[in-house]
């Protein structure tokens, strides 16, 4: 389709009497038809949504409501992403020992209902994400809370006075990190208990009650700057301003996130006004809304970067030669130039920037006579053959194609073998690959969340508990399992920052893992906009200080 003229078209609202009313737009059909004046609409793939609860919600664009939504007592500074900044917590302290955490509380802050927040709502939050025991407890299970602890463990000293005890004396950059992700956000103990479902209690669930999970599966109980109103799964999410937020009152009345997977289909929407914001642009439409001087580009680097992993169960693939020939083999500039232009920058090491002892190195080119002469030093002058596992999704597919190609002018014949995302990822996390591409997002803002994986494998076992990626992948490091373990130990940032440093270094240069790029979110914006801004991660990506002109 030709861009500058736009056919008669399908109108991109949605159906439903409680949506209708904002989206209603008078325009005829092909005229721009600009969105409501206190209203930002977004075109955004959230087909990812399972539940808004805090307590169970663990997906990418579900992060950027919750956060939203919701208050923390600690977040992210963005201003230097290796610190945190108080929210809820006006300060903090930490006990000699390292083990106990004392927050003191904002005070007069109400929740969106207008119940005042108290540290026995931060309490209960904690209380309710361990016991409910879902996809993301292990952000706080990981400090030695449990079903029969948590309620020591995590208490209201007084109504403004919250306390943390951990289980060893862990860095206290790595505590807060954790309590800044969505897991960590405080919800309306007084509102959430009037929706409580009763439950039969069994050997897998104790409670006679579900802490609210199947009502804030759909509804908010925050502080944020907004509440949210309705979620339709693939279809929208609408959220209203909250004017009982401690902060400064978001700029428009409401936001609302319309589902749309194709990135074509968000681009026309974004051309002919439906849309105020784009945020699933592939390449080639992002080419083409450069060109159109009401629309402006905006981007941010996340915490997300995708990989080539070797099983090391193939005695082939386990050659540290191998491993090292593997990295020479890919065109990191090709795939930069073409495959993920605007979308991702190359980037080897395992730690995205943004990040606390963050390596900027990207030391390996495709260099084919270099990767030859690994491969003879491995006693494979001759190559071999090996298949590879590939999400049939883009950009990954064509970076399996690529990796193909000049793996094979050193001798290197991969197999692809394309599937779903659930196929790849069953068959890898069962270690049954040869070769693996696929991607790695933080848990939480902290280096132990990438190192933790890249660099740790307390049991190499098949049966082993731990299931990082470098067990995936059968890598057996107990020294540097050791060395990760020991950087979540150590207070001093600086000290902290290099030992991360180095574990990347020797990831880099003996690891399994050839990594590739890290992610860049782009979107395409309309000139009206104003103060729109992405951040470093979904749950930073604010609106509340957005405006229309």
């Amino acid at each position: 389709m030709m861009m500058g003229k736009i056919a008669p078209r399908t109108r991109f609202w949605f159906a439903g009497a409680a949506l209708t009313a904002l989206l209603a737009a008078g325009a005829p059909l092909g005229a721009y038809a600009a969105t409501p004046a206190d209203t930002l609409v977004e075109g955004f793939a959230i087909d990812d949504i399972i539940s808004v609860d805090p307590a169970e919600a663990f997906e990418l664009s579900t992060a950027e409501v919750t956060g939203n939504t919701y208050d923390l007592l600690v977040r992210l500074d963005l201003a230097d992403t290796s610190k945190v900044k108080p929210d809820l917590a006006e300060s903090w302290t930490i006990s000699d020992d390292g083990l106990t955490y004392t927050f003191k509380l904002r005070p007069g802050v109400k929740f969106a209902s207008g119940n005042p927040l108290t540290a026995a709502d931060v309490a209960w939050s904690f209380e309710r994400v361990v016991k409910l025991d879902k996809s993301p407890a292990f952000i706080l299970t990981q400090f030695g809370l449990n079903a029969d602890n948590v309620t020591e463990k995590a208490k209201a000293a007084d109504d403004a006075t919250f306390v943390f005890t951990v289980d060893k004396p862990y860095a206290p950059s790595f505590v807060l990190n954790c309590l800044s992700a969505t897991v960590g956000s405080v919800v309306d103990k007084k509102l959430v208990s009037e929706h409580l479902k009763t439950v039969t209690p069994s050997d897998d669930y104790k409670y006679d009650n579900d802490f609210g999970n199947e009502w804030l599966k759909t509804h908010s109980a925050g502080s944020g700057a907004f509440t949210l109103r309705e979620w339709r799964a693939n279809e929208a999410v609408v959220m209203d301003r909250n004017d009982n937020y401690y902060g400064d009152k978001a700029k428009l009345a409401r936001v609302i996130y319309r589902h749309m997977k194709e990135s074509s289909g968000q681009r026309l929407a974004l051309e002919a006004g439906d849309i105020d914001v784009a945020r699933n642009l592939e390449p080639n439409d992002l080419k083409a809304v450069s060109t159109n001087e009401n629309i402006v580009t905006t981007s941010a680097p996340k915490g997300t970067v995708y990989y080539i992993s070797l099983n090391q169960k193939n005695e082939k693939l386990a050659k540290p030669e191998v491993r090292q020939a593997i990295k020479y083999l890919i065109d990191y500039d090709a795939i930069g130039a073409t495959l993920i232009k605007g979308i991702g920058e190359i980037h080897q090491t395992f730690l995205p920037k943004g990040v606390l002892g963050e390596l900027d190195e990207n030391p390996f080119k495709l260099d084919v006579a270099k990767a030859k002469e690994l491969l003879e030093k491995a006693g494979l002058k001759d190559g071999f053959s090996v298949t590879m596992d590939v999400r049939n999704t883009q950009p990954v597919t064509g970076i399996a194609e690529s990796f193909q190609q000049t793996a094979g002018e050193a001798g290197v014949k991969i197999e692809i073998i394309p599937g779903d995302g659930k196929q790849t990822l069953t068959k890898y996390r069962a270690r049954n690959h040869d070769i693996y591409i696929g991607q790695w997002g933080q848990d939480y803002f902290d280096p132990n969340s990438n190192a933790q994986t890249f660099a740790s494998n307390p049991d190499n076992a098949d049966t082993g508990k731990v299931a990082t990626l470098a067990w995936r992948n059968a890598w057996d490091i107990p020294e540097l399992s050791k060395q990760t373990e020991a950087a979540l130990l150590e207070k001093d940032s600086a000290k902290r920052a290099e030992m991360y440093r180095n574990l990347q270094k020797e990831v880099l240069d003996t690891s399994p893992f050839a990594i590739i790029y890290q992610q860049i979110e782009v979107a395409a914006i309309r000139k009206n906009l104003q103060g729109f801004k992405l951040g470093p991660s979904f749950d930073t990506n604010f609106v509340g200080q957005i405006s229309k002109e």
